[in-house]
């Protein structure tokens, strides 16, 4: 039985290799700004040791743009950004998006990405 299963073992941990894990860090309710502009933070970390974490881009994705992120200082694998919510919505759902590059055999660096469940920002009065 074992046997049917071996010509997939690369190929699951190959799939296993290229995930991140994302560690949401920013609170579900927010109160309302008056720049309708709200701060998300998230770790990530991955297994995958191929990655090359100096080539890292990451992005908060809400409702089909892109908002880029930047690195916390002084503190490693973690990222802030902001998302817009318009004055009169009381919710917003976003993810996020880590584009990098990993060494790969015999080539020059290839790019991949991960990305994160679908969070909900609630904005209150």
């Amino acid at each position: 039985m074992f046997k049917k299963f071996l010509p997939f073992v690369p190929v699951l941990l190959l799939a296993g290799c290229a995930t991140g894990n994302f560690t949401r860090l920013t609170p579900n309710l927010q109160p309302r700004t008056t720049n309708n502009l709200y701060s998300v933070e998230v770790s990530f970390n991955s297994q995958q040791q191929s990655l090359r974490w100096d080539s890292i881009q990451p992005y908060v994705l809400v409702n089909g743009k892109v908002y880029p992120m930047q690195q916390v200082p002084v503190v490693d694998n973690r990222w802030e950004g902001y998302v817009p919510v318009p004055a009169g919505e009381n919710a917003v759902k976003y993810r996020f998006k880590f584009d990098y590059l990993y060494n790969n055999f015999g080539t020059a660096p290839k790019p991949d990405s991960a990305v994160s469940p679908i969070y909900t920002l609630k904005v209150v009065d």
